[in-house]
């Protein structure tokens, strides 16, 4: 069955109230934000082409303890605003409902970018991180489906420092994320 989200469009928050009434990584979420530049002018002009009125309405379900949050959302941010795309922040405990359709791997994982129609019709989602970077959650999904094993803690920080390891050491992961964000807005948008 198709999703449909339209009782949620207009009850989130601006990008600028997320940013602003952040209590945890606000100082981490803005260098992140900050350090957003354009590396590649086609891909900056494709995301102006988006513009449109009554088109494409962006939820992002997002909280701000989130170190993936913290790194993807300042870029989708950046991203959007050059489309004029209407985009509202859903805070994930605050949108359960919201969050169960939209597991990764059958748990919990943000930031879920979700882009609908008008009438709230789901046409596309991405997230909760990269596609090179969640490769490595997924391996480690697959190698170790027992949360309770013995040695599932010690695996998932290795895990975890892998994905910071392809995430990589400044901000070129961001011009991945613009690109995948393009991949799926296209077929949207033409």
């Amino acid at each position: 069955m198709a999703k449909n989200l339209k009782e949620k469009l207009g009850s989130g928050i601006s990008p600028r109230e997320f940013m602003d009434g952040m209590t945890k990584n606000k100082e981490a979420f803005q260098e992140w934000y900050d350090a957003f530049e354009w590396k590649d002018e086609a891909d900056r002009q494709f995301f102006r082409s988006c513009r449109r009125e009554g088109g494409l309405h962006c939820l992002i379900l997002a909280s701000d303890w989130c170190g993936d949050v913290v790194r993807n959302v300042p870029v989708v941010f950046q991203a959007l605003a050059e489309s004029g795309m209407p985009v509202e922040v859903l805070i994930m405990e605050e949108n359960l409902d919201v969050m169960e359709q939209f597991l990764t791997m059958g748990g919990r994982a943000i930031p879920i970018v979700i882009f609908t129609d008008a009438s709230g019709n789901v046409l596309a989602q991405w997230g909760p991180r990269p596609k090179h970077v969640q490769a490595v959650m997924v391996a480690f999904k697959q190698a170790n489906p027992d949360r309770n094993a013995a040695d599932y803690e010690e695996n998932i920080k290795v895990a975890r420092a892998e994905m910071l390891r392809q995430y990589g050491e400044g901000s070129g992961y961001q011009t991945v994320i613009v690109k995948e964000l393009r991949d799926l807005l296209a077929p949207l948008v033409s």
